[in-house]
């Protein structure tokens, strides 16, 4: 094979390493080390983002790289830079989630002789990724980017960080041709499927032959393996019911007559189905302390099998009597395989298993119907996602912020296929992920309409880059949770100190219809319920720019926590959910 040498500079070898791999859309914000760089995605064609704040760059990423499957892509200069992408890895490290994360560092021939913006970068970045490459030779830049992809998709997903001295962004080498090139395998996670061992899955497989009452929680780890087909195909064969946590709420339509909705911290049905289990099955999840109820919930004396890709997480929270070390795709499918035999017999025998279900399930949805037609102004949460449901296409996309957006969705909103078609950064659980995510779901889904839920809170620490939405024609819905609050706060306040003891909680009532709309941004005010179904059927409608609804919702924090039976959530000092 002939090739060709080309003398060019290290910035923009590394954009004809990542035009090698495909890159997607990158985010960030440019500075004097990485012109070179930025140069080269220019003339190349690469697609580069100017975001406003770069803690924005990586949440849009994380999304990005959820929906997608791919890599989310992000860079930080140096200093400020840098450090303001910390709180975008640590969610994309605790989800799991692939990144590369591109940092300019300091001159190697001035470095720590008080440099501009010069700090311990890399000491502070260190902890929340999976690895940090710095490069320190230019004809070493195809090498070590080819391994930013290979560690960011393998194995349990997370971001990889490289840092780039300017010098060797600005320096310039005779590279061959045939080196800008990247193993196809890698630009997708997982990159690399391993199985659990089978002496583990044929132990595993006897317990749930054995079960009459068996139930399968499953995490976000379903949708880092594509294991959807999987996880259905067990459930049926089977016949055992699904519950989900946030993370892992589409792993199975919630429309689907075997999902039972979220457990966990807030749930329907599925913690009464937990403690009558006889066999429970975990899919891809951490098991922590949102999903067990700050690790309350597993019951005693239970068989309990584990599948996850990271051996070091089994007996983290809960000891597992069988633990299936390996992709959740593989595993779910080497189960399936070890139950064949007999599986008509059992499907038979679990019929009065499952008409139970059927008829909880019935009940907690005569419970909840009020609140999802409720006529209370300002409007009830429960309506605006009642009303969401009916007006979002099957295929759509729902990016929930942290804090309330996800507590409310998570337990009530029902995805319509399985898939990631909900998307909540509980890595973290940061506010202001709401307008990030969404701009990062529709730009990895241009097909389908985004739809973000956020507090007023959490938009307010990322309302700048709604320019960056309008800027990239990201038609995406950004649905303001306004409460005048820092709501989730207000409410623990509420239910810890009584009524009227509230500190540092309260926000200035904004109208954030009026604000997009001076943004050159749609923008929709709603204060009543009966407005909802028009606003939502407005905004879905725009073209090519962001629509704002600013939606006014009740201001009691009593009501603000979402309560899964008829009593309130009660909270003390030492159970404060998350």
């Amino acid at each position: 094979m002939q090739t060709e040498e080309e003398h060019i500079t290290g910035g923009q070898a590394l954009a004809k390493m990542l035009l090698a791999a495909g890159a997607g859309p990158i985010f960030g914000m440019g500075g004097f080390q990485f012109l070179p760089f930025y140069d080269a995605a220019r003339r190349l064609g690469l697609v580069h983002h100017l975001i406003n704040d770069e803690r924005v760059g990586v949440f849009a990423a994380d999304a990005y790289a959820r929906v997608s499957g791919r890599p989310g892509l992000c860079d930080g200069t140096l200093g400020p830079g840098a450090m303001n992408l910390v709180t975008g890895l640590a969610e994309s490290l605790n989800a799991g989630v692939p990144l590369v994360a591109l940092v300019s560092d300091t001159h190697r021939a001035h470095s720590w002789k008080n440099m501009t913006q010069e700090c311990r970068q890399i000491e502070v970045l260190r902890p929340v990724v999976k690895e940090v490459i710095r490069v320190e030779r230019i004809d070493r830049i195809p090498e070590l980017v080819r391994r930013a992809f290979a560690v960011a998709t393998s194995g349990r997903a997370g971001p990889v960080l490289l840092d780039f001295p300017e010098d060797v962004v600005h320096g310039e080498h005779s590279f061959d041709s045939a080196e800008f090139r990247i193993e196809e395998a890698t630009t997708r996670a997982p990159s690399r499927r391993s199985r659990p061992a089978a002496s583990d899955t044929e132990r595993a497989a006897k317990h749930l032959a054995s079960a009459r009452r068996p139930l399968l929680l499953v995490g976000g780890g379903v949708h880092l393996s594509g294991a959807h087909a999987e996880l259905a195909a067990l459930a049926r064969q089977e016949a055992i019911p699904v519950a989900h946590t946030m993370s892992g709420k589409g792993s199975m339509a919630c429309t689907d007559p075997l999902s039972v909705g979220l457990f966990g911290r807030f749930d329907r049905i599925a913690n009464g189905l937990i403690a009558g289990s006889d066999c429970l099955l975990v899919v891809g999840c951490k098991l922590g302390e949102i999903a067990t109820k700050r690790f309350t919930l597993m019951p005693q004396g239970v068989p309990l099998i584990h599948l996850d890709i990271l051996g070091e997480e089994f007996g983290r929270t809960t000891e597992p009597d069988v633990a299936l070390c390996g992709d959740a795709s593989e595993g779910l499918r080497d189960l399936l395989a070890a139950l064949e035999d007999g599986a008509a017999q059992r499907r038979l025998e679990r019929q009065p298993y499952l008409a139970e279900v059927e008829r909880r399930k019935e009940g907690w949805q005569v419970f909840a119907q009020p609140r999802y037609t409720s006529a209370e102004v300002p409007v009830n949460m429960g309506r605006l996602i009642g009303e969401l449901r009916r007006a979002l296409p099957a295929q759509g996309i729902v990016v929930a912020d942290g804090g309330f957006a996800a507590h409310w969705t998570g337990l009530l909103f029902d995805t319509q296929v399985a898939g990631r078609s909900y998307v909540a950064n509980r890595g973290l659980a940061s506010i202001g992920y709401g307008l990030p995510g969404a701009v990062g779901a529709k730009l990895a889904r241009p097909d389908v309409p985004v739809v973000a839920i956020t507090g007023d809170g959490g938009f307010n620490m990322t309302l700048g880059d709604l320019e960056t939405a309008r800027r990239v024609g990201a038609d995406v819905v950004i649905v303001v949770v306004n409460n005048a609050a820092s709501g989730y706060v207000k409410s623990l306040q509420h239910s810890m100190y009584g009524p009227g003891n509230y500190q540092s909680s309260d926000l200035v009532e904004m109208d954030y219809a009026r604000i997009a709309e001076s943004m050159g941004c749609r923008g929709l005010r709603v204060q009543t319920p009966d407005a909802l179904s028009t606003a939502f059927a407005t905004a879905l409608a725009v073209r090519g720019m962001p629509t704002v609804i600013d939606v006014c919702v009740t201001r009691d924090p009593g009501q603000m926590l979402p309560a899964t039976d008829s009593r309130a959530m009660k909270v003390t000092p030492g159970d404060r959910p998350v």
